[in-house]
């Protein structure tokens, strides 16, 4: 068995035809009134998913010839809700999918990190996760009254001491210290509260928190690093990780070094599930599912601006200073998403970038196209092939039509052959998400 996931963003839904979105919605103007996302909570707790993980970013993109028209055009990346606010709606929604909201140690201050993923967990009722970015735009840093971000191994750094700051005030409040005895006329023993007292190189903190201990302790940690840096600090600290894989063996090599490192931090690499992003094309027929990816293969000039936009994006790069008629130079580096940037040299190759980027951006670690049992089938294929431990869907814009044939389609026969939960045993996301080892 393995589990799912699914990487949601609250930003605009789909707004015109698409090959996996054939019909128009007004969810492209009402989305930011948060139905639209409570529907796709519902509806994937329904189906089986383990947790919706929010991702986020915290700028308007404008590299790409220096103007905002790519990203505001497709909307990617920008406009987007806060998913720290959004999480208790939507957990208020529902009764067992966990929450995971992300949230960057380059901005945020510790204690307010550890005070608003403490309430979110007492919310939720033990159902929340922290995705631990340490975010990759200047443009963001110039939101925050930064010239520009630190240096990409120094993110990692600071990200590693600014955990260990929140936790000392996560676990500032004993399990036991709410005592509420009206014979004694205590509420709280303040025995069992206690100083943080952190001091590190980049943070400190006094405490304790004013929030007590919650339900997990902790958030369940995720983090998505690719970078030799990046494995290290999500081996040293995560109960997931999400990786982009390039084919199966490359899913292997990444799961086995995740595991060795861990085992190197001390811990037990079966408390570390590996979750692959993928994107199943779903058709009533085999034929039909070819003809999606085909369309979105034919779409070149749709293809080519959105990845401008995510170059702009993640990696600061303004794609229009080179010859589009010409490979993507060697030299060219960012203190961006550096795994992205080395995972897309490898991919094109020595094709032009008008050539490359005019692809199709639809994610292809592995192909899964086909009926709704094909897929399945061979998912179930793949994860006994490389070891677990669970896939996370991503589509982008979101669609009540593409949610629909995972939801209704894939999952039923995910579930028919046994591949995927069919209920929660616990309460809490980190207990559920170790169900199968």
């Amino acid at each position: 068995m393995f589990q799912l996931g699914w990487f949601g963003n609250l930003t605009a839904p789909e707004w015109a035809p698409s090959p996996t979105s054939p019909y128009v919605t007004d969810d492209a103007t009402t989305w930011m009134d948060g139905r639209f996302y409570i529907d796709q909570a519902r509806n994937l707790e329904r189906a089986g998913f383990d947790f919706l993980m929010l991702e986020d970013s915290l700028m308007v993109p404008d590299m790409y010839r220096g103007t905002s028209e790519m990203a505001l055009k497709h909307a990617r990346y920008a406009p987007k809700l806060d998913p720290v606010v959004a999480a208790s709606m939507l957990a208020y929604a529902t009764e067992h999918i966990g929450i995971i909201c992300t949230a960057s140690t380059t901005f945020y201050n510790p204690y307010q990190l550890a005070r608003q993923f403490a309430t979110l967990d007492h919310l939720t009722r033990g159902r929340i996760g922290w995705n631990m970015v340490t975010s990759s735009e200047d443009r963001a840093a110039q939101n925050f009254g930064m010239e520009r971000l630190p240096e990409h191994d120094l993110r990692y750094e600071m990200a590693d001491e600014f955990k260990r700051c929140v936790e000392a005030l996560w676990m500032s409040w004993d399990e036991d210290a709410i005592v509420a005895d009206p014979d004694t006329g205590y509420y709280a023993d303040f025995t069992k509260v206690h100083r943080a007292d952190f001091e590190g190189r980049f943070y400190s903190s006094r405490g304790p928190l004013n929030v007590p201990r919650s339900p997990q302790g902790t958030p369940v940690y995720c983090q998505a690093g690719g970078s030799p840096k990046g494995r290290d600090f999500a081996a040293k600290h995560t109960d997931l990780i999400l990786n982009i894989p390039i084919g199966v063996e490359g899913m292997k090599e990444f799961r086995n070094d995740i595991r060795r490192r861990a085992e190197g931090f001390g811990r037990n690499p079966d408390d570390i599930k590996v979750f692959w992003v993928v994107l199943p094309i779903i058709g009533e027929t085999e034929a039909e599912a070819k003809a999606i990816e085909q369309a979105w293969a034919d779409a070149k000039d749709y293809n080519f601006e959105i990845n401008m936009a995510h170059f702009e994006a993640t990696q600061e790069i303004d794609m229009s200073q080179f010859d589009p008629d010409k490979p993507l130079p060697d030299d060219v580096t960012t203190n961006g998403h550096q795994s992205t940037l080395a995972n897309t040299k490898k991919a094109w190759g020595d094709k032009t970038i008008r050539e490359a980027a005019s692809e199709s951006s639809r994610i292809t670690s592995i192909p899964l196209v086909g009926t709704a049992d094909q897929v399945a089938e061979r998912m179930g294929e793949v994860a006994e092939e490389v070891g677990g431990d669970g896939f996370l869907i991503y589509n982008q814009p979101m669609s009540r039509h593409y949610i629909a044939s995972i939801t209704d389609g894939l999952a039923p026969a995910l579930r028919r052959r046994g591949l995927i939960r069919t209920g929660f045993k616990h309460q809490h996301l980190r207990d559920n998400l170790r169900d199968f080892a």
